[in-house]
Order: C-alpha cells, then structure tokens, then sequence
C-alpha cells in the first residue's frame, strides 16, 4: 500500500526490516545504543560486528542518545547503505511528552538521510513493542510526521517505506495512512 505525499512516496509494506534493500534501515534503538530485544537485537544480530562496533565508538564519543534524537552508522551486513538509530520513547500514559519525543525521533531520522542524500529510507514502528506506544496512536504521529517532513524539506527522501512486521500494525498503520 502506498500513497503520494507532495511528489513523495509513503509505502506500508508487510515484512522484516532487516531484508530491505533501500538506502538506509531505521532502528528501533534504546539510548544505550548497544542492541537490545525487538527490531534492534534484530538489526544487530542481521547486520554483525561492524554496526556494534560504531555504536560503541558513537557512545564513547557523545554519550548515550537521547530520547528523541538519531544516529547513524554503516549496515555491516544488512542490505542497507546505513543504519539510522532513532531512539523513541517509553509510554507513560501519553502525559509526558510521548508524542512529541516520538515525532522527534522520526525527524531526526529523516534529517540524517536528507543530509546524506538518501532517497529510501524503511522504519519500523518506533516504541511500538517493548516501550509500549499505543500502535494506533503511533502510526498517526508517525505518518503524519513523516508526511509534513517529505512536503516540507526538499532534500528528503523519495521513498519512506514502512515494514511491519504482523498484520495488525499493518491494518494500523493502513488505516492510518488512509486517513492522512
């Protein structure tokens, strides 16, 4: 499933993340940077040694990443260019800026690819597992995030592929990017 957005694309796709073959992957990372459970163990584990190894000398040079921002390394072994880390945020309740921390992380992410001039880019469904984000709400903040960023910055990708990964979120995210 696919729609336009201001001479982009946005495309919803059924699948694993770590099989993309688009310029970049995001990853569903934890501030640690190190690997975790989820999308993120999964990355690690698909892309090797390589993109563990960046992720140390990224945090030995700056630092955890906050809530809300992104980084980059290489793919190691993903089919992938990059690996952009985007850190999103554990849900509270939605009373302790989720939204805007979430929609943050997303445009981090793209800022990154628009600076490296990449025109594919695939997320997963940040903090949609483990952290707990209500999948409804978070497909809206995160199309519509992602929908403003493509109309509104002429270097961004041509293509943002969403890869979800059960059928659920997928009927999620559709419904929401119907409503867009």
């Amino acid at each position: 499933m696919e729609k336009a957005v201001g001479g982009k694309t946005i495309e919803l796709v059924l699948g694993d993340i770590v099989r993309q073959e688009v310029d970049a992957i995001v990853n569903a990372a934890n501030p640690t940077l190190l690997g975790g459970g989820g999308v993120d163990g999964a990355i690690h584990r698909a892309g090797g040694p390589a993109i563990i190894e960046e992720c140390q000398t990224l945090r030995n040079v700056r630092g955890e990443c906050p809530i809300g921002e992104a980084v980059f390394t290489s793919a190691g072994r993903l089919p992938a260019r990059y690996v952009i880390h985007a850190v999103g945020p554990v849900w509270q309740g939605g009373e302790n800026r989720e939204a805007e921390l979430l929609a943050s992380c997303y445009r981090n992410a793209l800022r990154i690819a628009a600076k490296l001039g990449l025109r594919t880019v695939a997320f997963p469904s940040i903090s949609t597992g483990i952290y707990g984000y209500p999948t409804s709400e978070a497909a809206t903040v995160a199309l519509v995030t992602v929908a403003s960023f493509l109309t509104s910055e002429p270097q961004a990708p041509d293509r943002v592929r969403f890869v979800l990964y059960d059928t659920l979120t997928f009927a999620t995210y559709a419904g929401a990017l119907d409503a867009l």
